[in-house]
């Protein structure tokens, strides 16, 4: 897994960028328009990316990471996207965001709403739980001490380890929730999505929020 595709320019995508670039990544990027309109932003923020259009930049890349905000995913055509590793690191939070009324009232996890539209693409949840510029903060090499855990939920368990493979070379341990309604326990106002965990630290916190979920 040598290539990622980060779609969206923003601040997350622009840090998930950076440290996938670090981690010895090719790195894509695109907005929703042509490269161009991005070239200069890729430079600045992303030296050493490829700005390219969603398409191209999906199509040649093993990993996608979804970074748009959130009220234009179905604007992401999802065709270049079929058979690939989808990483959604989108959140829905009705106080911020403002209510979305395919969000609510469906007892769904946000991924799996999201995936409804990527219907051949095998969704991974994460990155979702950590600030863009932790990212970037909170990197440590295998095995260090205190190294920061993030949450990984998908069905597809293939591609949840292929993902726990690009956290870890990313500087965190990564631990596989379950399926993909699972990542409930870590969206946003959860204790997850509020707090910063060890390993050992964040498999207690699923363990017990993964079970309230089940009641």
């Amino acid at each position: 897994m040598d290539t990622i595709a980060v779609l969206g320019t923003g601040r997350v995508g622009t840090a998930v960028a950076r440290i996938a670039l670090d981690a010895g990544y090719a790195v894509h990027v695109a907005a929703s328009g042509a490269a161009s309109e991005i070239e200069l932003l890729a430079e600045i923020m992303t030296p050493g990316a490829r700005a390219m259009t969603a398409a191209d930049a999906a199509r040649e890349a093993d990993i996608v990471v979804l970074a748009v905000p959130l009220h234009k995913y179905r604007n992401v055509d999802p065709a270049p996207l079929a058979g690939k590793i989808v990483i959604d690191a989108l959140n829905y939070w009705a106080p911020v965001d403002g209510v979305i009324d395919e969000f609510e009232g469906r007892g769904l996890s946000t991924s799996e709403i999201v995936a409804e539209h990527f219907t051949h693409s095998r969704m991974v949840k994460t990155l979702n739980h950590i600030g863009y510029h932790e990212m970037e903060e909170d990197r440590l090499p295998s095995g260090m001490p205190g190294r920061r855990a993030l949450a990984v939920a998908s069905d597809d368990s293939e591609a949840a380890e292929q993902v726990r493979g690009m956290l870890d070379r990313f500087g965190f341990d990564a631990l596989h929730s379950g399926p993909l309604v699972t990542g409930r326990a870590f969206e946003a106002g959860t204790p997850i999505f509020n707090g910063s965990f060890t390993a050992e630290e964040l498999r207690k916190e699923l363990s017990t929020s993964v079970a309230a979920l089940a009641r």
